[in-house]
């Protein structure tokens, strides 16, 4: 009766309205009056949150004037829930600055603290009003100074760190960690085992109070967690726990094979299909991602290093290690090995999936792994020139829908890289009526995005289209106007210039390899005639041109690899040119593809023109990109040759030298037909076909 007198009361004394002035409340004792004063601080700040809402200050009005007139309370009484008020207020408007509530659920605040004061007055509970209410609600109305001494208080706290739980589930095990004993904590165990597995298994190897109370939950999921983490090889069983879980696998038969590192890799790839399976009916096993990044280091440490370093040893030999794997395995060790495979190991693989091992179809390979990442599988194919061969092992009707799903929902996600992806692709296709049939593909889905009113698609379909429909050069498509990038076929001279010095820099980067030493030795003898000077000192050679257009290429010495030597001498050059004020505009990397990495960690944002001289430099655009947005890249999909390296570089250097601007169709021609009978030469792209790079251009733009 009490909390209903309280509030008919309160409400209704709104009918006199906020016209109602200090003058309404009796005299106010010179003890009390600041806190009305405090009170009435804050409303000029309200009312900023709510320019539309005169009712809320109103009602904070009539706490105040029902306070006073209660002639039950006594002063101190009447000073705790004034100041209780003050708090509130105090409490939701840095709350609202800091958006951990919005300003409009003052008016339930206020009927909380309206609820909530006939409780405080009989010493009842307030976990009604808690447990009715939000958690930031709930949280100012305990940080209110009129019940601090509410006995319920502690339990109340449960409350919203039990909603904060529900709310938001990653908090449930940090939660529990630091209060193991709260009431709902075995209740929240099973929730947050199935929710992040991955984090639940720290806990439960733990030797703490949480860690004690998961190993005593009798639910089937914790227990088995519990059981994987009592073993130091856990981690190893861990990818496994779905099908452990379902009782399809135990332990002891996973620990019996992981004893095999190859028989291993072969249990992950069975567990990888069957839950991408599962992925294709929506239901997401436990730990999907767990076996994901243990089957990518179980791929790296058993067969690529292998493979890799095995790189100057004959086939026999260096695939020897494959033999037992079956085309589905294989398949797996190109799409988990992407970032540490290189050109000639993946060339080497794909030839095990579709040579020497039991012919299958690509159509047949793709349905057996239930189409687990065929998009990187075609991504890596175009990357290595291999998609037109791939391809061709499937009917031509299942190709075209293979790829019209390459294409779909480019814009569902949330990066660019599947977009990338599929332009690049474009690029590598050599059948006419495949290219015919992506760009159609590309066609349906921006007219959707415009149906619909898709930004994001729109935007992204649009610049593929355009990009695509000018590889067709009977349209006379010009991208710098249709997309407002700069030129894609020309880099002007100007471009390359430093301003101030008035040259162009080229950088190189050597290795000290076997190759690395010829290589080097190859480039400085075609710089030894009258157009150009040589010095060298102990870590770098700077050839200048004394005739025509000023450049200087500066190129480390490819000193001893084993001692670390050539890294040094790169890190000297480079000092060198920091201090100097010199930004290279052309980056040349001439090594394989291992020492690849080392180039692109060194690349600088000034560089405009970047050749990828190492084998599969093409399958790093992206990283280039990162660095040198706008970037005019060449690299080769399959093997690079330190010939037409070398020829790319002389033909750069003498049309600059010569103060002609880069014009690649042009140069192209000329070097198509110096390297008309090096088939390798094919896989080199240049700029104006780097169709992913100009996506990336575009869309930045």
């Amino acid at each position: 009766m009490a909390k209903l007198f309280f509030c008919l009361a309160l409400w209704c004394c709104g009918l006199v309205g906020y016209a109602q002035t200090a003058d309404s409340i009796p005299n106010i004792p010179l003890m009390r009056k600041i806190f009305h004063e405090k009170i009435d601080a804050h409303k000029p700040t309200i009312e900023q949150f709510l320019p539309a809402d005169t009712t809320s200050v109103a009602h904070i009005f009539q706490f105040q004037a029902f306070f006073e007139r209660d002639t039950a309370l006594t002063n101190n009484q009447k000073i705790s829930y004034l100041r209780g008020l003050e708090d509130v207020l105090s409490k939701y408007i840095t709350d609202v600055k800091t958006r951990r509530i919005a300003a409009k659920d003052l008016p339930t605040l206020l009927n909380a603290f309206a609820e909530a004061i006939p409780l405080q007055q009989t010493a009842a509970s307030l976990e009604p009003v808690i447990e009715a209410n939000t958690i930031a609600i709930g949280n100012i109305l305990l940080s209110s100074y009129c019940f601090a001494d509410n006995a319920s208080v502690p339990k109340c706290k449960e409350i919203l760190l039990y909603k904060e739980c529900v709310a938001n589930k990653d908090r449930i095990l940090p939660v529990l960690s630091r209060n193991p004993s709260v009431y709902f904590a075995s209740d929240l165990l099973p929730i947050a085992a199935k929710h992040n597995p991955d984090v639940f298994y720290n806990f439960a190897a733990a030797t703490d109070a949480l860690g004690g109370l998961i190993r005593n939950s009798t639910d089937s999921l914790v227990r088995t967690i519990v059981s994987m983490a009592k073993f130091k090889r856990g981690r190893l069983y861990f990818p496994m726990l779905d099908r452990v879980y379902q009782n399809q696998l135990s332990i002891a038969t996973i620990d019996s094979i992981s004893q095999d590192s190859i028989a291993y890799y072969k249990l992950l790839v069975e567990t990888a299909i069957q839950y991408a399976n599962r992925m294709r009916k929506q239901d997401t096993p436990l730990v999907y991602n767990a076996l994901q990044t243990r089957l990518k280091i179980q791929a790296k440490e058993t067969f690529i290093n292998t493979i890799n370093a095995l790189h100057d040893e004959s086939d026999a030999v260096r695939f020897n290690i494959l033999q037992s794997l079956t085309p589905q395995q294989l398949y797996y060790l190109c799409v988990q090995g992407e970032e540490e495979i290189y050109t000639s190991s993946y060339l080497g693989v794909f030839k095990a999936i579709f040579g020497t091992k039991k012919p299958i179809t690509g159509d047949e390979l793709l349905m057996s792994v239930r189409f687990d990442h065929f998009k990187k599988w075609i991504k890596m194919a175009a990357g290595y020139n291999t998609l037109d061969a791939f391809l061709a092992t499937m009917k031509p009707g299942n190709a075209d829908v293979l790829l019209q799903a390459f294409v779909n929902g480019l814009d569902k996600t949330n990066s660019l890289e599947d977009a990338v992806d599929v332009a690049d692709s474009y690029g590598s296709i050599a059948n006419l009526a495949i290219q015919k049939q992506i760009l159609a593909t590309v066609q349906q889905n921006y007219e959707q995005a415009l149906l619909t009113n898709n930004e994001r698609g729109k935007k992204l379909y649009y610049i593929l289209q355009t990009i695509f429909a000018s590889s067709d050069t009977s349209m006379r498509i010009n991208l710098t106007e249709k997309l407002g990038i700069p030129p894609v076929y020309t880099m002007p001279q100007k471009l390359l210039t430093d301003t101030v010095k008035k040259q162009i820099v080229i950088q190189q980067f050597f290795y000290g390899d076997k190759d690395g030493m010829n290589i080097y030795s190859a480039f400085l003898n075609h710089f030894r005639n009258g157009n150009w000077r040589i010095v060298q000192n102990d870590d770098f050679a700077t050839v200048t041109s004394i005739k025509g257009t000023p450049i200087v290429i500066y190129a480390n010495k490819p000193l001893d690899e084993t001692q670390n030597l050539d890294a040094l001498a790169q890190q000297r050059m480079n000092s060198y040119l920091q201090e100097n004020g010199i930004e290279p505009t052309v980056v040349i990397h001439r090594g394989h593809s291992y020492f690849l990495r080392s180039t692109l960690q060194q690349l600088v944002p000034s560089a405009k023109v970047v050749l990828l001289g190492s084998c599969g430099g093409y399958n790093n655009l992206n990283e280039v990109l990162k660095i040198c947005p706008e970037a005019h890249i060449i690299a080769s999909k399959q093997v690079g040759t330190g010939l037409i390296n070398q020829g790319l570089i002389n033909n750069i250097c003498e049309d600059l030298r010569q103060g002609k601007d880069l014009y690649w169709p042009g140069l192209w021609k000329q070097l198509s037909k110096t390297f008309a009978n090096n088939e390798m030469f094919n896989d080199y792209v240049p700029p104006h076909k780097n169709l992913g790079a100009i996506f990336m251009m575009a869309y930045n733009r």
